[in-house]
C-alpha cells in the first residue's frame, strides 16, 4: 500500500516574480492556470527546490531571487506530510556574498546537507523543455537518467558530483603535463570507485524500470518504451563490481597520454547514453513523431513515478508543466486517471482550466496572475 506525501502549505518570498505568496493546500492534486508568463512554472520550480539540486530549471541561485530583492535573497517554506511524518521545510539563500549557497531548515533547525530532503519526500517533474530529450544531447539524457536514479538512491547525486570533481582534477593535471604517478593514481582510484558505483546504480534502476514497464500489459494509454544504456561497461554488469573497478582503474592509468592529447577523459560513466525505443513500433524514439515522443516521455515518467512509489512505499510529488497541452480529451482523461492512481499529489499547469475538467473534485484549482494566486 502506497502512503501519500503531500504539501499542505507553500509560501514564497522574493522568489522569481513573487514578492510574497501563500497557498493553503489539501491532499488533492493542484491545478494552476493562467496566461503564459504569469508565473505558473515559477511555482513548480519553487516546489522542485524541496529536493536536492538546482531545481527543474537548473538555475543559478542568484538568478532566482526577485528583481529588486537581491540584498535579502529568496525563501521557500512548506508544510509537508512526509515520509517521516509532519515536517516544516524552509530553504533559500541570503543576499550576502558573491556566490550564494542554499540554506535548509527542517522544523526550524539548520541542516548541513540538502540531501536530507530525500528522507521526507521525492519530487519528480516533466516540463516542456524536456520534450526534445530523445533528439537532444547525450548530456541531457544522462542528467535525466541520474534524476531517475536519485529518486531511488539519494546518495547517487553525491557520487556523481564527486566523480565530476575528481575527473576535473585529473584533466587539469594531464593538460598541465603533470604526470605525477602517486597523485594521478589516487585520483584515478577514486574515479574508479565512484564511476563504477554510478554505472551500477544506473544499470540497476533501468533494470527495475524495464521490468515494471513490461509488466504493465493492460495500459495502452501511452506507448511503452524500451530502454538501453550504452557507452560504458556494455554487457559487463554481470561481473563483480570490484573487478570492474580494477579494470576501469587500469584503463585510466593506461590512457593518460591519450586523454592528455584529447584534453578530456575519454572513458567513463560520463560517456554513457540512454537509448529509448518505441516498443510497439520497434523504432528509435528520436525517429518518432513529436506527438509520439511526448507520449513516450509521459509514459516513462509515470512508470518511474510508480517504481519510486513501489520501492519507497511513498508516492512522489509530481510537477507536470503544461502536461495537458496537445492531448485530446480522451487521452487527457486517461492521463489524469493514471496520475491519480499513483496515490500521490501532483501539481499541473495550463492556460485553460477547462482542459483539466476530467479531474473534477480530485483537484484544487488556482488562478495565477503575475505575482498573485487566487
Amino acid at each position: 500500500m502506497t502512503a501519500k506525501v503531500f504539501l499542505s502549505r507553500l509560501k514564497l518570498t522574493d522568489f522569481r516574480n513573487y514578492a510574497e505568496v501563500s497557498l493553503r493546500l489539501d491532499e488533492r492534486h493542484v491545478v494552476l492556470t493562467g496566461d503564459n508568463g504569469s508565473g505558473k512554472t515559477n511555482l513548480l520550480e519553487a516546489i522542485s527546490f524541496l529536493s536536492p539540486g538546482r531545481g527543474l530549471r537548473r538555475a543559478v541561485l542568484s538568478d532566482v531571487t526577485r528583481v529588486g530583492a537581491e540584498e535579502t535573497g529568496f525563501s521557500i517554506f512548506a508544510d509537508l506530510s512526509g515520509m517521516d511524518g509532519e515536517v516544516a521545510i524552509g530553504t533559500g539563500i541570503d543576499g550576502d556574498g558573491d556566490t550564494p549557497s542554499r540554506r535548509l531548515r527542517l522544523n526550524g533547525t539548520s541542516v548541513k546537507s540538502v540531501d536530507e530532503l530525500t528522507d521526507h519526500l521525492r519530487v519528480l517533474w516533466l516540463t516542456p523543455s524536456m520534450d526534445g530529450l530523445f533528439t537532444g544531447s547525450s548530456s541531457d539524457r544522462r542528467r535525466f537518467l541520474d534524476r531517475l536514479v536519485l529518486s531511488l538512491d539519494p546518495s547517487h547525486g553525491r557520487r556523481a558530483s564527486d566523480f565530476e570533481k575528481a575527473m576535473r582534477q585529473r584533466n587539469r593535471l594531464l593538460s598541465d603535463g603533470r604526470f605525477d604517478p602517486v597523485w594521478l593514481d589516487g585520483i584515478e582510484k577514486q574515479m574508479a570507485e565512484l564511476g563504477i558505483a554510478m554505472a551500477v546504480a544506473r544499470h540497476e534502476m533501468l533494470g527495475l524500470l524495464r521490468t515494471l514497464i513490461e509488466s504493465r500489459s493492460g495500459d495502452t494509454s501511452f506507448p511503452k518504451a524500451t530502454l538501453t544504456l550504452s557507452g560504458f561497461l556494455d554487457d559487463q554488469y554481470h561481473r563483480p563490481a570490484v573487478d570492474l573497478e580494477d579494470e576501469y582503474f587500469a584503463t585510466l592509468r593506461e590512457s593518460r597520454y591519450r586523454d592528455a592529447g584529447a584534453g578530456r577523459t575519454l572513458e567513463g560513466p560520463h560517456r554513457a547514453d540512454l537509448f529509448v525505443r518505441h516498443a510497439e513500433k520497434d523504432m528509435d524514439a528520436a525517429r518518432c513523431s513529436t506527438g509520439e515522443q511526448k507520449a513516450l516521455l509521459v509514459g516513462l515518467v509515470l512508470a518511474h513515478a510508480q517504481l519510486t512509489a513501489n520501492m519507497t512505499g511513498y508516492a512522489p510529488i509530481l510537477l507536470l508543466d503544461e502536461i495537458a497541452a496537445h492531448l485530446d480529451e480522451g487521452r487527457r482523461a486517461a492521463l489524469f486517471d493514471l496520475i491519480h492512481a499513483l496515490g500521490g499529489q501532483s501539481f499541473m499547469t495550463g492556460t485553460d482550466a477547462s482542459m483539466f475538467a476530467a479531474l473534477q473534485d480530485r483537484a484544487q484549482f488556482f488562478t495565477v496572475s503575475h505575482g498573485s494566486v487566487s
